[in-house]
């Protein structure tokens, strides 16, 4: 039971994020692999799983288990908001009723699909949306061909947009079919709609457009309007992307 200031031994608490057993996580205590709060933790310590801050091996662990983290496949034609004045489809007329409000890190336009992050931790939503952190998102586009070589240069180089210079941090051409050529790009840019306006000002308009990654999180094979959980490994992915900046 935890203490009436809500604090819990640290194996407990390891357990139940899904570490490891009490004895296994004890024994990392043990061995001085775990650290609360900048400090070195001790088989005894008691910790807050709301407040406090617990690294195994120097990856963050989440232990309040009231922050939710999604993975969302965002279908083409549905909006990037919660819900919709106007009555179009929004996020959360699939995710249905998590007991907790979450928020979408990021947006895709209605016309785009693939990968949400959806999350109730604010500061980690706001570190992986600010320009600063300068997270990386991979795109595939389907674009109009056949498409020259100069593409590729021109994204890596930079391209004058009306709001500014915008490029690419990689370009590379996945497969080209008669007319049509299937590009993967990555960038950290965050303004409206820059993959397609980048490639417009080229000449070589979207036809179709899937985020597959943000970061270390992968779209891979969910499935269009399903959503899934982060696993622990994938969560601190995340925290170790953005700690470090």
């Amino acid at each position: 039971m935890p203490s009436a200031d809500g604090r819990e031994r640290l194996q407990k608490v390891l357990a139940s994020a899904g570490v490891g057993s009490r004895r296994a996580s004890e024994e990392l205590i043990d061995r001085g692999r775990v650290v609360v709060d900048g400090k070195v933790a001790r088989l005894g310590d008691k910790v807050d799983p709301v407040t406090a801050e617990i690294y195994v091996d120097g990856q963050r662990v989440v232990v309040d288990n009231r922050l939710v983290y999604l993975a969302m496949n965002k279908p083409r034609g549905v909006v990037s908001t919660m819900s919709d004045e106007e009555g179009r489809e929004a996020i959360a007329d699939y995710i249905g009723d998590l007991g907790v409000r979450v928020y979408h890190v990021g947006r895709l336009d209605q016309e785009s699909e693939g990968l949400l992050l959806l999350t109730n931790d604010g500061a980690l939503a706001h570190k992986l949306m600010h320009p600063s952190y300068e997270v990386p998102k991979t795109y595939l586009a389907e674009v109009a061909g056949p498409l020259p070589r100069s593409v590729g240069r021109s994204l890596r180089a930079g391209v004058e947009l009306e709001d500014g210079l915008a490029r690419v941090d990689s370009f590379r051409l996945v497969d080209a079919i008669g007319n049509t050529a299937l590009c993967e790009v990555v960038l950290h840019e965050g303004r409206n709609r820059i993959v397609r306006r980048m490639f417009d000002a080229l000449g070589f308009p979207v036809s179709r457009l899937v985020r597959t990654a943000i970061g270390p999180i992968r779209l891979g094979d969910l499935r269009a309007g399903r959503h899934r959980r982060l696993n622990a490994g994938e969560i601190a992915a995340l925290f170790k992307l953005v700690d470090g900046k």
